[in-house]
């Protein structure tokens, strides 16, 4: 089934894109229609969504930096690099994000819904169909948008296999930016393998 098709649809009919909580309303919603529904156990599904948790982690620590005086928000450099990958909004980056670029909220908020689209879907697809809790699953959205590693982080694997308490020791390892060990990526990471444990 091709999501996207419904997704463009309430969008077109709607006139504007979606905000997060409605994108994973209406992702439960085809979930539920499919006949999906379940006690928190992704593993039948490979098109799963973060939750509303997952995404208040990652706004937590992304933040949405540098709004100007005018509303409109700010490009900023990494943190790490003090250059590149420049970053925008909820931790946009990528083309088109540099030095100077200026996006309204509501862009970033919509930037913020595709890209949680395609980070759960990346996860879902590295994870394939291993028993995973919604807390799992946010936890390691997280991780991903943060990181983009999820197909070759060793966590992934130990999840895959079954093995939690060495997935969930694994978050600690990716405290670095730049060779350097960040304060705000070692809070961040604890906070995940503390919503991942609680699966």
């Amino acid at each position: 089934m091709q999501r996207k098709t419904i997704f463009d649809a309430v969008r077109n009919i709607l006139g504007r894109g979606f905000r997060a909580s409605e994108v994973i309303e209406l992702d439960l919603a085809i979930e539920n229609a499919l006949g999906r529904e379940d006690s928190g156990d992704l593993s039948s599904s490979r098109s799963s969504m973060i939750s509303a948790e997952g995404i208040a982690l990652i706004k937590k620590f992304e933040g949405c930096a540098k709004i100007r005086r005018d509303g409109l928000v700010e490009a900023y450099p990494d943190p790490g690099s003090g250059g590149d990958p420049w970053t925008i909004g909820w931790g946009a980056t990528g083309t088109g994000i540099a030095r100077g670029t200026l996006w309204t909220q509501d862009q970033c908020d919509a930037r913020l819904v595709a890209d949680l689209a395609s980070y759960s879907q990346e996860v879902a697809r590295a994870i394939g169909g291993a028993p995973t809790s919604q807390a799992e699953f946010d936890a390691l959205v997280s991780f991903h948008y943060n990181t983009g590693a999820i197909a070759r982080a060793t966590l992934t694997k130990h999840h895959r296999a079954g093995r939690k308490s060495a997935a969930a020791a694994e978050f600690a390892r990716w405290n670095r930016a730049a060779g350097n060990i960040l304060p705000g990526l070692v809070n961040r990471r604890r906070a995940e393998a503390a919503l991942y444990s609680q699966g």
